[in-house]
């Protein structure tokens, strides 16, 4: 996971240290990250019940579809400023990302070798999210 906060910071630091020139990076937010923990997180903090990894990989893509309707009424109850569900989430995009047969593993090792330090917890970044898109009124 890379916050885009913590790109940007990456972004610069790489392009005004000398010892980072003409050098590849890896970029995420530096700590441990893995789905089956996060995915609990973010559930609780909804508030909502989660279904562990049954073996099963799931398509959100076919979870969603037909679904416009379910969220329109959810806009439409909280006065929330979009209610077309195609234009605030890319089920397919979320797919390619969580259907992967393999788990990612990054590393920053370079990058804090040659001084970059910046850190966020991924649970951190999310959440901020939320708390952005409930402050934008595009979640309830």
């Amino acid at each position: 996971m890379t916050d885009a906060n913590v790109l940007a910071d990456q972004l610069i630091w790489a392009s005004t240290t000398q010892a980072a020139q003409n050098k590849a990076f890896n970029i995420t937010n530096g700590d441990i990250f893995r789905w089956k923990w996060m995915w609990e997180q973010i559930a609780n903090y909804f508030g909502l019940e989660i279904q562990g990894y049954t073996g099963e990989i799931k398509s959100l893509e076919q979870q969603m579809a037909g679904d416009e309707e379910v969220w329109n009424d959810i806009a439409s109850k909280y006065n929330l400023k979009e209610n077309n569900l195609l234009k605030l989430a890319s089920a397919w995009h979320t797919d390619l990302d969580l259907s992967r047969p393999i788990e990612i593993m990054t590393d920053m090792s370079l990058s804090r070798k040659l001084g970059f330090t910046t850190y966020k917890p991924t649970l951190d970044s999310f959440i901020e999210l939320f708390e952005d898109l409930r402050a934008d009124k595009l979640i309830p």
